[in-house]
């Protein structure tokens, strides 16, 4: 004859008259079952936000009429470059810049929050979901780059105006196609650095170190290069920036693979990603040559001062609207991706 069961979901290890009727579960102290509940609410705190922040990028994207704590970050960091750059320390003064404020803007969020939870749980959740929000670039990378598209499409000229909002180098004289290269070299570029990357720090370190990477990329983005002026206080945060990004842009162009099902281009990836300027910028973008059968790289004018870059792919055929769109869902695709596995990650950290 079957015998019916029951399950008892609380501390049973001193209860007395329990027959075979009655299973334990796992949970069998309270400490078990206070440790079960405060993993799930730290998941949930870590799923917010997330969840929150990349959802109001996908409805809001970046509007201008915002204010965005990266212009802070610029406004901070060109104070210290007019006082520290100069002199016969550059590089000391510089490498203290980068690694001050980065430190600096980790400690003051991580502060910040801390006082948020203080008033209330849910002020510290708002806040991050906030934080977040600002953090990723996904939608407004990829309407920059359909208008890049659309304007080329009306007349060159409107092309290159319009992608010099997304590329810091001279687009005077670019053709058609080198105009649609441009745009999505950034595509692919930024993928990692506004969206992947940002997404990668928020699940080791949380909003702080979401924050304090975007601080990263700021100062790389601003005086991270080799030219007379920045080359010595420049130096250290661009190297940082190359540090942070090592692992996101390498995930960042799996993730690309994954989203388009073609395992093959692995190799394609390992190849052609070593051969950019960049330690990073180049396994994304070779993601997408390889997706796109397309190639990427070649000179590039920065206001007066030609730069040759390796070619990144081996087809050097037209691109047009139809790649855009492939791309832009395969950037979609690698974002999903991204969250899905975060979400799943939380959950096997906090179970």
């Amino acid at each position: 004859m079957a015998t019916r069961h029951g399950l008892l979901i609380r501390d049973a290890s001193n209860f007395e008259g329990l027959d075979a009727r009655y299973f334990r579960i796992a949970i069998q102290t309270e400490e078990e079952n206070n440790l079960l509940i405060e993993g799930i609410h730290e998941w949930i705190q870590g799923l917010i936000p997330l969840a929150g922040g990349f959802l109001l990028d996908k409805i809001l994207g970046d509007p201008l009429w915002l204010p965005h704590p990266v212009v802070g970050f610029g406004k901070l960091i060109s104070r210290c470059e007019r006082r520290g750059n100069q002199g016969a320390h550059r590089r000391r003064n510089g490498a203290w810049t980068a690694i001050g404020l980065v430190v600096l803007t980790f400690l003051v969020s991580k502060g910040l929050l801390e006082a948020a939870a203080l008033l209330h749980p849910w002020v510290k959740i708002a806040l991050s979901v906030v934080a977040v929000f600002y953090c990723l670039a996904g939608k407004t990378l990829i309407d920059e780059v359909r208008m890049v598209f659309e304007a080329v499409d009306a007349s060159l000229e409107a092309g290159r105006k319009q992608v010099a909002r997304i590329v810091g180098r001279d687009t005077s004289s670019l053709t058609d196609q080198e105009v649609r290269t441009a745009a999505l070299e950034t595509l692919a570029e930024n993928l990692s650095d506004g969206v992947i990357a940002p997404l990668f720090w928020y699940f080791l370190l949380g909003v702080p170190g979401m924050l304090a990477y975007k601080m990263v990329n700021t100062l790389d983005s601003m005086i991270g290069y080799r030219n007379a002026r920045y080359k010595d206080f420049g130096c250290w945060a661009a190297r940082m920036d190359d540090v942070a990004n090592y692992l996101p842009a390498r995930l960042t162009s799996l993730l690309m693979i994954l989203v388009s099902g073609r395992w093959s281009l692995l190799k394609f990836v390992a190849h052609y990603g070593q051969m950019h300027a960049s330690p990073n910028s180049g396994y994304p973008e070779a993601a997408l040559a390889g997706i796109l059968n397309c190639r990427f790289g070649g000179p590039h004018d920065y206001f007066g001062e030609t730069v040759y870059k390796p070619f990144i792919g081996d087809n050097p055929r037209p691109l047009d609207s139809r790649d855009m769109r492939v791309a832009i869902r395969v950037n979609r695709g690698a974002e999903l991706l991204m969250l899905l596995l975060m979400i799943g990650g939380y959950w096997f950290v906090f179970q």
